[in-house]
């Protein structure tokens, strides 16, 4: 039951394409116990069918620029290759590291845009009731 509510959840995620994958190597590594390495490469198959499906539906509505994506898929792959390769010589500890350090980015990066946000919203607001 919990593998189900686990692909729920990061199907959903993916689909709004806020990285369900984050989501899915947390929940397997946490809740299942799924060792590193196996849980990176477990979202990688997951990856495989939920993009599809992803990219069908927003080629279907016009939110992808072709050109781009092609330029940044074929570097992708490029890196995607050097990566793979890198995980497979690295360490399960460092790479639990390095996921963290990862998702610390994410989180303060989000939080700062949520501030700046506010902030800019804010100080029109400001101007506004200044008028």
């Amino acid at each position: 039951m919990s593998e189900i509510l686990i692909g729920l959840v990061s199907g959903i995620v993916s689909g709004t394409g806020m990285g369900g994958g984050t989501i899915l190597i947390f929940l397997l590594t946490f809740f299942m116990g799924i060792e590193q390495h196996m849980a990176q490469a477990t979202n990688l198959i997951f990856f495989i069918p939920t993009s599809i499906v992803a990219i069908l539906v927003n080629i279907k509505n016009k939110n992808v620029d072709l050109k781009l994506a092609i330029i940044i898929s074929i570097f992708g792959i490029l890196g995607a290759i050097i990566g793979a390769n890198i995980s497979l010589h690295t360490d399960v500890n460092i790479l639990k590291k390095c996921f963290g350090v990862f998702l610390a980015i994410v989180a303060i990066n989000e939080i700062y845009s949520i501030v700046k946000k506010y902030r800019i919203t804010k100080n029109t607001n400001n101007k506004t009731k200044e008028r």
